[in-house]
């Protein structure tokens, strides 16, 4: 576990930006908790930015899952997971996960059942108007160590 105090959205994306260097060209699923206002979406924004999408990044909230380009090709899928909240039947989205792509999920709980095992979590706490605490978590030795220092 490593946890990281942030005072401003430049350091959230630096944040992310040491995180896109530690995964680019690797297949991962990060799973992005935290209350409305978090940061979620702007960590991914910045997260994609740093991983060469061009396009702009927006949330997916009613269209629950938008697939971005990065720089080496492959995809970032981002899902939000909000609007699957007691919905049990399966939705499919195991191409996704399975996708040799990064796949960033937010409010991942709804859909916990259908994720993979292996993955980065990151909580997202917000402390005050401005400032975050973001705690990563592996979910495996390698992971853990993907997250450390970050």
């Amino acid at each position: 576990m490593s946890e990281y105090i942030v005072h401003s959205v430049q350091e959230s994306d630096a944040l992310a930006l040491s995180l896109a260097k530690r995964i680019r060209g690797k297949a991962m699923l990060i799973l992005l908790e935290g209350d409305l206002g978090a940061g979620k979406t702007t960590f991914v924004k910045a997260l994609g930015k740093a991983l060469g999408v061009k396009k702009v990044i927006n949330s997916p909230t009613f269209t629950i899952l938008k697939s971005y380009q990065m720089e080496d090709g492959r995809l970032l899928h981002h899902m939000d997971a909000y609007r699957l909240e007691g919905i049990t039947q399966d939705l499919g989205f195991e191409e996704i996960f399975d996708d040799d792509a990064i796949c960033v999920v937010e409010w991942p709980h709804f859909i916990r059942d259908q994720l993979p095992v292996d993955a980065i979590s990151v909580q997202l706490e917000i402390m005050d108007e401005t400032t975050r605490r973001f705690i990563f978590r592996g979910s495996n030795e390698t992971l853990e160590a993907v997250v450390e220092g970050l």
